[in-house]
């Protein structure tokens, strides 16, 4: 019986020192409605995202703003966003649409219409881009850009070592579970197959994306779990196998994967995930969303006012649920409570006052505020 008494102390006194579950709120943040493949990009979503953010602070939530190169450009949004980040409530890092950002050299016949991922392009033109529209936001913001997501969930080990070069601390591409191979509108496009993946924040091995290492570049996975397994599933999924109306329906009914991720047809799944996340044993789950899909008309998924209302219904009761044992944080401060890198730089800056972190970037040293 002392036994077991001891045992049971341990565990209560480990649960209750274990931090709290991250919530990580991100946002790719990006032109109106790209899915129809515009060939002029707007940016009118700017003036729905105020809303989004004051919902976020309401329940002490964090978003990260990831922006692309029209959205750096976008007055009404880097207002909005300059603002959160003097306040402490939100950071901005970077989004990247290859097909757009300069320099603008085609390497498919036409690439407004196909949008090729980054890694398709050389290295010569990967690095530049990932320059100029490193150096618009931090020139914007006055901040550095430690935070990423690749455009169309295309990364690879090449990408990976020019953002370490850039003093980037997180990536944010990988989905776990998740092949994006065949599932690009146009062959000349192939993305990326993330199926054999980590599931949880691990440093990246830049010689192979899919395993831990010891770079300073922190990958946290999209929060991407298995659906249903039971007999109704498999049949469905069998049936779908048929054609791609069988297909699509059987994932609407049973979707083998449950993102955490708004899509106006999964408000229940959402509040199981973030519900499961300690039963996961995992500590963070991670929503993303796009900027677009909080304006009506700004994506297929939410084509109406009344879709919007309803997205913000959903938001409001599944945000009011991370006030029971959650903490909201952006990509960057979830870096610093992992301790992501222990080398000699960032072991002596967490010894100062008010830094947690340093890292060495084009430009300068950076020091990241705890503040």
């Amino acid at each position: 019986m002392d036994t077991q008494r001891a045992d049971v102390t341990r565990n209560r006194t480990a649960a209750e020192t274990q931090p709290p579950v991250a919530v990580l709120i991100t946002i790719d943040t990006e032109g109106d409605n790209l899915w129809a493949q515009p060939r002029t990009v707007t940016t009118r979503n700017a003036d729905f995202l105020a809303r989004f953010q004051n919902l976020c602070e309401r329940y002490g939530l964090k978003p990260t703003w990831l922006a692309n190169w029209e959205m750096a450009h976008s007055p009404v949004f880097c207002e909005m966003a300059a603002d959160a980040l003097r306040r402490g409530t939100a950071e901005v890092g970077m989004h990247l649409h290859a097909w757009n950002t300069p320099p603008l050299e085609p390497i498919t016949e036409d690439d407004f219409r196909l949008q090729p991922l980054l890694i398709q392009y050389p290295t010569h033109l990967m690095r530049e881009k990932i320059l100029r529209t490193t150096d618009r936001l931090e020139s914007v913001f006055e901040v550095k850009m430690l935070s990423h997501r690749a455009g169309r969930w295309g990364m690879n080990e090449t990408y990976a070592r020019l953002l370490v070069e850039q003093g980037y601390l997180v990536d944010s591409s990988v989905t776990p579970n998740l092949s994006w191979r065949g599932k690009m509108q146009n062959r000349q496009v192939v993305g990326c197959d993330y199926t054999n993946f980590p599931d949880f924040a691990y440093r990246v091995d830049l010689g192979d994306l899919s395993r831990p290492g010891d770079s300073h570049l922190l990958e946290i996975p999209m929060t991407i779990v298995p659906g249903p397994d039971h007999c109704l599933a498999r049949a469905a999924r069998r049936a779908g196998r048929c054609g791609r109306f069988p297909q699509r329906l059987a994932d609407r009914l049973f979707p083998p994967q449950r993102w955490f991720r708004p899509n106006r047809h999964n408000r229940r799944d959402l509040v199981r995930v973030l519900r499961g996340a300690g039963g996961r044993r995992a500590d963070y789950v991670q929503m993303m969303m796009h900027s677009s899909e909080l304006m009506p008309g700004g994506s297929p998924l939410f084509p109406t006012e009344h879709s919007i209302e309803r997205l913000y219904d959903s938001l409001e009761e599944l945000f009011a649920l991370t006030q029971e044992k959650f903490v909201g944080m952006t990509l960057a401060e979830y870096w610093r409570r992992a301790g992501a890198s222990r080398s000699p730089v960032i072991a002596d800056a967490d010894q100062r006052s008010g830094i947690s972190c340093v890292c060495e970037g084009r430009g300068g040293t950076f020091g990241v505020s705890t503040d």
